[in-house]
């Protein structure tokens, strides 16, 4: 005979759902990819001068749907907590932003033919990424340790965009 004590709790339904995933990264990817194709305008990030650190084009396509994976599977394990609080909701906002920020990118950096935008987006990406990893770290550590990875890559990203941005003149603002 079983007591409510020693009876498992029932499972909640979870909040967010593997559709949910998948429809934030579909949008978010599609786009992304409509200014420059999956893997941007390689001549375009090629012809600048860039950082010994920085990364070869093949790698940001590969990197990034790593980094998508990992944040949407914080992003569930945020969004089925067992109570969500205001902490969540900030979360939440921060992690929308940051999608807002990916998915506008290939737009700014390649789109518009400006480094000076995409170094700004990718800063904002890193400010807002820590603002995220500081929060999960509160409301669920693994999911803080999955957010991890894209804020090192960020740092990366934001040293390397901000060179080029610095050192390279930008089509949009009037260089050539």
């Amino acid at each position: 005979m079983n007591t409510s004590a020693t009876q498992a709790a029932p499972r909640q339904t979870p909040r967010f759902r593997v559709w949910h995933a998948v429809a934030i990264f579909v949008a978010a990817n599609a786009v992304s990819i409509l200014p420059a194709g999956l893997n941007g305008d390689e001549a375009f990030y090629n012809a600048f001068t860039r950082p010994a650190v920085a990364p070869p084009d093949w790698l940001f396509a590969p990197m990034w749907l790593v980094l998508n994976v990992t944040s949407l599977m914080a992003l569930s394990r945020v969004a089925n907590a067992a109570q969500l609080t205001g902490a969540h909701r900030a979360f939440f906002v921060l992690e929308g932003v940051n999608w807002v920020l990916f998915a506008t990118f290939n737009t700014l950096y390649f789109g518009l033919k400006s480094p000076v935008l995409g170094a700004v987006d990718t800063a904002a990406g890193l400010l807002l990424g820590i603002a995220s990893l500081g929060l999960a770290a509160r409301l669920d550590r693994r999911a803080a340790w999955l957010i991890l990875p894209r804020i090192l890559w960020l740092l990366l990203a934001t040293y390397v965009s901000g060179w080029v941005a610095l050192n390279n003149a930008d089509p949009l603002f009037g260089g050539q």
